[in-house]
């Protein structure tokens, strides 16, 4: 028994491990700070923790877990009555910037992640998704929408950040 839990936690580890970038993408999606961050990345691997037993790998776990971090983030906001507005990215949100990119691309992805900010939590994580290149049936399936639900969703996010973004490009 005792070898049967230690085999559980050293597989929970590693496929944790090897996918932790998911994690912290989901966290500096839906809090602001540092602090916050950590609470949720936290709270996210609980929540894995107590679900990884039902886990069957019907789905890849990289999925699986984009599906608890997601809801864990979407169902901690709600119940934080104190901060609704905390769940906006910043414009340093994401993305490590290199020494060697252009100012252009720099003021680009700040505009782009400004843009971000004013979307709906589903909206946020759609975008995570697409962004990462999952299918559109991986995102219905993740988010817990229809798959003609998330094609409109997709559709209407884009439509929704050229208009955001199209008077600051030109």
């Amino acid at each position: 028994m005792k070898k049967e839990k230690e085999q559980l936690e050293n597989e929970f580890l590693r496929l944790v491990n090897e996918h932790l970038g998911i994690i912290h993408k989901v966290c500096r999606m839906y809090q602001k700070g540092t602090d916050e961050q950590e609470d949720l990345f936290q709270e996210i691997l609980l929540q894995l923790w107590r679900s990884f037993p039902s886990f069957k790998s019907e789905s890849k776990f990289s999925t699986w877990m984009y599906r608890i971090a997601l809801n864990t983030a979407i169902t901690g906001i709600r119940k934080d009555r104190r901060n609704p507005e905390i769940s906006q990215l910043t414009k340093d949100t994401d993305f490590a910037v290199s020494e060697n990119h252009d100012l252009e691309k720099i003021e680009r992805k700040e505009l782009l992640m400004t843009a971000i900010e004013s979307l709906s939590k589903v909206e946020k994580a759609l975008v995570v998704l697409y962004m990462e290149g999952y299918s559109y049936e991986e995102m219905a399936e993740l988010v817990g929408i229809s798959l003609s639900n998330t094609g409109v969703k997709i559709n209407r996010i884009k439509k929704k950040l050229k208009q955001i973004l199209t008077p600051h490009l030109t």
